[in-house]
């Protein structure tokens, strides 16, 4: 399928990461509010909004929230093109956390291509996500101010699948199902031996609304690198999570009566 973009050569350069030994696991339950907005504003230009609220080991601690705000511009039938900007906020916990104390902050700049093709009654999506992340890092012990802001180069794909249920397409009152993995490499400087960052992959069921309204309720497993070792141990540590995420998608049309 020359459709696909070839991704094997990122998850060979992911596997010695996940490889080091020894190593340590870190197990934790995920529950994710994921809400997804693209509201049309011109023919071939939308205003992208996004919010996250992220939680862990049974929705008892917050584990991280994002909003972001971008631009959409279709280009094709199939491709489509935006960026924008995404305020990202990481919390402690777990039993080896990164975060020493207050939550920690992250800026980012990204942009998307996005490449859409049907093959039967499969619909399928991919997308090729490149950011420019500050991260930021607080004064002694987690509990001052951010002091210094430390830039990284992360890349993302995402190859993710729907399938109707009720027929040969996805109508308005239908189930469907929806699934997707997403890969994240880092590199560039300050990004050193760990350059896998996390892989997830997802499924479960959706319903459509309307043809500007879904929900969908999916299964989620995360493997994530944490950036450093160990404080304790010296070794590094992995994340191996899952959960479950509710999606809201509620796009909006405002050149409707223009």
């Amino acid at each position: 399928m020359n459709k696909i973009l070839l991704i094997s050569p990122l998850l060979l350069a992911a596997q010695p990461a996940l490889g080091q030994s020894p190593r340590l696991n870190d197990f934790h339950s995920l529950g994710w509010l994921v809400y997804v907005g693209d509201h049309q504003v011109a023919k071939k230009w939308a205003v992208h909004t996004e919010y996250q609220v992220r939680r862990v080991d049974w929705l008892r601690d917050p584990q991280q929230q994002l909003a972001r705000l971008g631009l959409v511009r279709t280009l094709s039938e199939r491709v489509k093109v935006s960026g924008g900007y995404t305020y990202f906020q990481s919390h402690r916990y777990g039993a080896y956390a990164e975060v020493p104390g207050r939550a920690t902050p992250e800026n980012r700049l990204y942009e998307d291509l996005t490449l859409q093709d049907q093959l039967g009654r499969l619909g399928l999506k991919q997308r090729l996500r490149l950011e420019q992340r500050w991260l930021g890092s607080r004064a002694s012990g987690g509990a001052g101010p951010v002091q210094r802001w430390e830039y990284q180069n992360r890349i993302r794909y995402q190859l993710a699948a729907t399938y109707p249920l009720q027929g040969a397409t996805i109508d308005d009152d239908e189930f469907y199902l929806a699934g997707f993995d997403e890969l994240f490499i880092g590199f560039g400087q300050n990004v050193g031996l760990n350059v896998f960052n996390q892989n997830r992959l997802s499924g479960g069921l959706g319903f459509q609304l309307t043809s500007q309204a879904k929900a969908e309720l999916n299964y989620l497993y995360q493997v994530r690198s944490h950036a450093g070792p160990d404080s304790a141990s010296g070794q590094p540590v992995v994340e191996l999570n899952q959960g479950v995420t509710l999606n809201l998608i509620y796009n909006l049309d405002f050149t409707k009566g223009q």
